[in-house]
């Protein structure tokens, strides 16, 4: 284990230097950050001996299982059975063999050195023409690759200026980078030939991408990636074109151990939250101060609606890591749903203090608002979000809610819109466009995104729950459908009983009595087990009473009914009116009719 913690240090270090020289800076900060959340060796002489490899001290693979809130900033963790010191150096991982990638070293051209230097200046002061310049007469593949990706950035600059000066800061254009068919050209000659490194394959992939052709771009970023694998930005583009399971499953990638972040990065994207879920916790068994991690884990953990615990994880990434922002969006949503307005509004204070132009920040100040009511606020800051990044996916989708809290149903609907258009695996905008169809009475238009939100997301219960109410809506009619969809909520988690009270009471409305009563005792027993009472808990009661009655469960009616003497209103005379018939019944008389007592 020890050994291996080592190679993974040497590769993230050259990594991280190589990929910021080319700059790549995103994907440099993912390496360096991930070279950090290596655990150090366990004894003090060995975290003191600069990296010395150790066979004797490696901590065992283990998972994440619980984290506690404490005055302290440190995780308690249970480890793993089975995980202990005796694995093999080279499969930290589950016992997984990786396979041996060579750090490439950079083109030795001493005569470029000094343009690529400047170049390299020109680029990071975003001069991209003059950068290109620089480097025209330069044939290596380090010099080859900085001049496309200048030629490529400065292509995609005009793009964003265009689309401003004819459609506006958030409008949606047609127009085109204009380099994409010369860099394709050039790049596609420099494959062929063998002329092109890992980097130039990246950025031919993403060219190819832009232009449409997915398939051949999934193959040649998947070239880059067995090539050097620790550009995290090639991977990331992969993921965001495998849109399938199966697709994923297809890929032709050599087992590198960055294949599993990729694997899990990429489950959790494609709603696999479980085994997304099970990776990250295996990966923490090397990495265990990794903070990418943990915040993937929080994800997860939200996405599943484990929001408590998500909530943990997130308020320890604050407490190691004040100024983070990445992924501080995402906890942002989580205090939303928990209605948090006293955390969410410290976590906004906080990113604006750190960074107010970072869209993230813009875009938590936006969900603040929002909590406040404030929906006007809200919308600003996430029209200010887009303007950072037109790109920013979540800030599409939740604008569209708040349009939809304003009124303002072609605001929303094209929010929507330009959300599914970013990513068609984006559940939320499918299901907001299903919310706004049904508002505007046209249900077969919102069967439709209901389908496909639930088709993305089918462990949501809300998902289901609402495309019920659309089949029982007075236009449809539909109720066997309904019905159906209800029996799916049921069967996802349906934290609020909606499904099983709707299920219990469409039975009933069938003349369905027995499956009526079945989920009117599952919606009871939830209800008492979560301490809860109201009307729904009264007409469970009052239904059950009259179906055990009628079934000659006499001893059941009563104790319905006894319950129900401790409410007011019209069931409580009902109640009485009930025990009496069971009086009667069980005395000899003949029951009296009690369907005028019924509500």
């Amino acid at each position: 284990m020890a050994a291996a913690k080592e190679n993974y240090r040497v590769e993230l270090r050259a990594a991280a230097r190589q990929l910021g020289d080319r700059c790549l800076y995103s994907a440099a900060k993912w390496a360096a950050e991930l070279l950090v959340g290596i655990e150090p060796d366990a004894t003090p002489s060995q975290s003191a001996a600069m990296d010395t490899p150790s066979s004797s001290g490696a901590a065992p693979g283990g998972r994440l299982l619980h984290l506690h809130r404490s005055g302290g900033s440190s995780f308690r963790r249970r480890m793993r059975p089975g995980g202990g010191a005796g694995s093999e150096a080279g499969t930290p991982l589950g016992g997984v063999s990786y396979v041996s990638t060579p750090i490439p070293d950079d083109d030795a051209f001493d005569a470029g050195a000094d343009k690529y230097l400047l170049a390299k200046t020109y680029f990071d002061c975003r001069e991209y023409r003059r950068a290109a310049h620089v480097l025209r007469s330069q044939v290596g593949r380090k010099a080859v690759f900085l001049r496309c990706y200048a030629l490529y950035m400065a292509g995609e600059k005009r793009k964003e200026e265009e689309t401003i000066e004819l459609e506006g800061s958030l409008g949606k254009s047609n127009v085109v980078n204009q380099e994409l068919v010369a860099l394709e050209r050039e790049l596609s000659t420099h494959r062929r030939t063998g002329a092109i490194d890992s980097f130039g394959l990246y950025l031919y992939g993403i060219v190819l991408r832009d232009k449409g052709c997915e398939g051949l771009s999934r193959t040649v970023l998947v070239e880059s990636v067995n090539s050097y694998p620790w550009n995290w930005c090639a991977w990331l583009e992969i993921q965001s074109l495998c849109t399938s399971s199966d697709i994923l499953n297809n890929l032709n990638l050599k087992n590198h151990w960055m294949k599993d972040f990729f694997i899990a990065s990429a489950h959790l994207e494609l709603k696999m939250h479980e085994e997304a879920l099970k990776r990250y916790e295996r990966l923490m068994g090397v990495f265990r101060c990794s903070d990418y991690i943990q915040a993937q884990i929080a994800t997860v953990q939200y996405s599943m609606r484990d929001l408590d615990e998500a909530d943990m994880i997130f308020e320890e990434l604050l407490r190691t890591d004040p100024f983070r922002v990445d992924s501080m969006d995402i906890y942002s949503n989580l205090l939303y749903a928990k209605e948090s307005l006293t955390a969410l509004s410290f976590l906004a204070h906080r990113v604006f203090l750190t960074d107010k132009y970072r869209p993230e920040s813009c875009c938590i100040i936006a969900n603040y608002y929002s909590l406040k009511g404030q929906h006007e606020k809200s919308v600003l800051y996430f029209q200010r979000a887009l303007k950072l990044n037109r790109k920013y996916l979540s800030a599409w989708t939740l604008m569209g809610h708040e349009f939809v809290e304003l009124k303002n149903t072609p605001a929303a609907i094209d929010a929507y819109r330009r959300a599914v258009d970013i990513n068609p695996r984006d559940y939320r905008a499918w299901y907001g466009l299903g919310q706004i169809y049904e508002m505007m009475g046209m249900p077969f238009y919102a069967l439709y995104y209901f389908r496909k939100s639930s088709h993305l997301q089918p462990n949501d219960a809300r998902l289901w729950i609402a495309m019920a109410q659309c089949y029982e809506s007075d236009p449809l009619q539909m109720i066997e459908e309904a019905i159906k969809c209800y029996e799916r909520a049921a069967n996802t988690n349906d934290t609020e009983g909606i499904a099983l009270h709707q299920l219990a009471k469409l039975h009933s409305m069938l003349g369905q009595a027995e499956e009526a009563a079945f989920y009117y005792k599952k919606d009871l027993d939830r209800m008492e087990v979560e301490e809860r009472q109201g009307q729904n808990f009264v007409e469970a009661l009052l239904f059950l009473a009259k179906h055990c009655k009628s079934m000659g469960r006499f001893e059941e009616a009563e104790h319905y009914c006894t319950r129900l003497l401790d409410y007011t209103g019209p069931e409580k005379e009902t109640a009485k009116s009930i025990l009496q018939g069971l009086k009667r019944a069980q005395s000899g008389f003949p029951p009296m009719d009690i369907d005028h007592f019924a509500l």
